[in-house]
């Protein structure tokens, strides 16, 4: 191995430490006194409850374990957004698990808790995978009430996907396990079969303290809605569960006995692991975001047996388009090629930018995918489409609308790993969130933002001393550098995938040596949903 891929390993690896120990400190939710008391009550933790619903030595993969990650620090913060979503299985069937952390806020709901329990309820629904909510929850977060309780996607939302997913005969089970209370007491018994703990778990409209305000009536909150209540005399929970492993084993056994569902019919076969050695992505992967390397090197590490059927190789090469397989699921990959290459009127053209003949090969091979019934797989590292007069007199934004049009209108579904940069335009065109991924994840590499942090920084800077010497400040060169320098550094912690995670832009930050199964488990859920429309592009301009 060369000193150059050394040094990139080196790196590559303190990414990938850094993000275990920001991830070990997340597991912790509120901290260890708020496990200690949780377990003096008799309770298991979020994850704990998790762990042990989920089949034993089963794959599983955490969504959005890094929500909220550096939010509302005047609110004493949210890790984990207050609640951990898991796709997983329970007796060998694939589900979605939803549990409330008691240990932050007692599990009230905060803007990015009510994000992120739709985001699992986005995934439940597009791919009809069952749910189960672990309802353990103090219920909105009432400082921040006007963030998280009248908008179409805020609190109220919930209940109408537990609503529309009962209609499309999408499994739901809950177990409330804790407190469930106001307009979260809806969630359990909008689902399917509601579970109650003995002693721990209740479910009320209002508490007893607000009884005796509104109504004068005195009595004690196990009475008014503890699982006697509920199993017994009100019927609105099915079952009672003696402690919280009772409970979930009888969601266990649930589970155990649904029928097998519909398959949409994506190819797979026997997995086989890369040929080529899977952690040599630390060393190939460069240091620095504007270095170039072959993007071919990342692919054949992560594809089956590194095999992979090129389509259109020679053409509209800043794009990579072609067929291979990952985990045994057949894949078509779009990856954005990041060494300068050379066309066939030996023309130079740089690594990581779309141009338009690698935008019309993109079209060309969704549409291809679409027609095969083959899922998409996008691997991000584009700084945008390519600027100029030669691209504007030669259509680049046709072009770029084209694939636009085509990645917004698939209907196979598609997964999106954010390897390196994610910019502008480019991050539209490479199926960024707004355009619907079954699953988008970031590498601990990967940046996303409107533009590099260099060039954002030299035109903000550029503007705000302009700014200054119009109201009439001296501005010599130490204080342009100290400007920029400000500017930058605020800029490149807006880009960091920490951010991006924190606000659900993307799905988790990953090892790179786990995208493999990140993806598997996103077609097996994907497998759950049979195509419902034809792909149809609509109009474009050819």
């Amino acid at each position: 191995m060369d000193l150059n891929f050394n040094k990139n390993e080196d790196h590559n690896k303190l990414l990938l430490s850094e993000l275990k120990q920001k991830f070990a400190k997340v597991k912790l939710g509120g901290g260890e006194k708020r496990i200690e008391k949780l377990h003096s009550e008799g309770k298991m933790t979020a994850r704990e409850r998790i762990a042990y619903l989920l089949d034993e030595n089963s794959n599983s993969i955490e969504i959005g374990g890094f929500a909220g990650e550096g939010m509302y620090a005047e609110h004493g913060g949210c890790p984990c957004g207050g609640v951990v979503v898991k796709i997983g299985y329970v007796k060998g069937k694939q589900c979605i698990v939803v549990a409330n952390d008691a240990t932050v806020k007692a599990g009230a709901w905060f803007p990015i808790t009510g994000k992120k329990n739709l985001r699992a309820q986005e995934i439940a629904m597009e791919n009809r995978l069952p749910i189960i909510y672990l309802v353990d929850s103090a219920g909105v977060y009432l400082p921040m009430q006007d963030e998280i309780f009248p908008d179409k996607e805020h609190f109220g939302r919930i209940f109408r996907n537990n609503a529309q997913m009962s209609s499309m005969g999408i499994t739901q089970i809950a177990a409330v396990m804790g407190s469930c209370v106001a307009g979260g007491a809806y969630l359990p018994i909008m689902s399917d079969e509601a579970l109650i703990v003995d002693k721990t778990g209740s479910i009320f409209l209002a508490g007893s303290y607000l009884v005796k305000a509104a109504i004068g009536e005195t009595i004690d909150n196990e009475t008014l809605g503890g699982a006697t209540t509920h199993c017994e005399i009100s019927g609105v929970t099915d079952y009672k569960a003696k402690d919280d492993k009772d409970a979930l084993d009888k969601i266990k056994s649930i589970v155990d006995k649904i029928g097998d569902y519909d398959k949409a019919g994506y190819n797979r076969i026997k997995a086989i692991k890369p040929a080529l050695e899977p952690n040599d992505i630390y060393g190939i992967l460069p240091k620095a975001r504007n270095e170039q390397y072959d993007m071919m090197e990342i692919i054949n590490r992560l594809v089956d047996n590194s095999e992979f059927e090129a389509y259109k190789d020679g053409y509209g090469q800043t794009i990579i388009t072609g067929y291979a397989r990952i985990d045994g699921w057949a894949v078509g990959i779009i990856a954005n090629q990041r060494k300068v290459v050379k066309t066939k009127k030996g023309e130079m053209q740089f690594g990581g930018v779309i141009y338009s003949d690698s935008a019309d090969k993109a079209t060309r091979f969704i549409a291809n995918c679409n027609q095969k019934k083959i899922p998409l797989v996008f691997l991000q590292d584009v700084t945008g489409f390519m600027v100029g007069s030669k691209s504007e007199h030669g259509g680049i934004i046709k072009d770029g609308a084209k694939m636009v049009n085509a990645v917004s209108n698939s209907v196979v579904p598609k997964f999106t790993v954010i390897v390196g940069n994610s910019y502008g335009a480019g991050n539209y065109a490479m199926c960024g969130k707004a355009y619907d991924p079954r699953l988008i994840f970031a590498w601990p590499s990967a940046e996303l933002a409107v533009m590099g942090g260099t060039q954002a920084a030299k035109v903000l800077a550029q503007i705000e001393a302009s700014s200054l010497k119009a109201k009439g400040e001296i501005i010599d060169e130490a204080k342009e550098d100290a400007l920029f320098n400000k500017i930058k550094a605020r800029y490149d912690e807006q880009t960091s995938p920490y951010y991006a995670a924190s606000r659900l832009w993307t799905d988790a930050i990953i090892d790179p040596l786990d995208t493999r199964k990140w993806i598997s488990i996103g077609i097996e859920a994907a497998n759950h949903a049979p195509i419902q429309k034809p792909f149809n592009l609509g109009v474009i301009q050819v």
